[in-house]
């Protein structure tokens, strides 16, 4: 199965904020409570068409951005005719909605029970920790260990040989598979928060 294919078939099958199973007509994650993004009607099915085009997909907000820029646009146009028409002075305020998250692509879990990250998937992760690949793969596993006992979702190691936009010659510790880079963005700032500082968003794709 493609990485696009696989993108589309996970990409509103959990929660993006811990990794969670829900069902197409769940409103919020039974896990940790977040308001989930719709995965039914003409937005969803819009969502899956640009993930089998392209490959990505910017996330829900894009669009309620872009119709808020052209509401606003419109009705500064308005007000400056008005105003040069009846020399009165005119206010907009625009109110834009808070954007839904892309649903997260599932991982499988291996024999450890550490997420083993879906084979050629495109996607973005929060990397916890990097260890040389000559010092073994040993204290990589204990500290994606450590990791997984504080809470943190989908935790699992990767090799960066194996990966193109990785640097080459680690294993990498990492946190979360998400459909967009958005979505990582604001799960790192919980992964700070719980003491993981030094961790970042990264794109993995092989």
């Amino acid at each position: 199965m493609s990485s696009r294919s696989v993108a589309v078939y996970v990409s509103e099958q959990t929660c993006p904020r811990c990794g969670a199973r829900r069902a197409a007509d769940q409103t919020y994650c039974v896990d940790c409570g977040l308001r989930l993004p719709v995965a039914v009607g003409a937005l969803a099915a819009w969502r899956r068409g640009w993930v089998r085009r392209f490959g990505w997909y910017p996330g829900d907000w894009v669009w309620t951005a872009l119709l808020a820029g052209v509401v606003a646009a419109a009705g500064a146009a308005v007000a400056v005719r008005y105003g040069h028409q009846h020399r009165t002075a005119a206010a907009a305020t625009t109110y834009v909605a808070p954007a839904p998250k892309l649903a997260a692509p599932a991982a499988a879990h291996g024999s450890n029970g550490r997420v083993v990250w879906p084979q050629q998937l495109d996607a973005w992760t929060v990397v916890l920790a990097s260890t040389p690949a000559p010092a073994g793969r040993k204290g990589a596993s204990a500290f994606a260990a450590h990791a997984a006992r504080d809470g943190l979702p989908q935790v699992g190691v990767l090799e960066s040989n194996a990966f193109g936009t990785l640097h080459p010659g680690y294993f990498v510790v990492f946190s979360g598979v998400y459909g967009a880079a958005g979505d990582a963005q604001a799960a790192l700032e919980t992964v700070r928060a719980r003491g993981f500082g030094g961790a970042y968003v990264q794109r993995v794709a092989a």
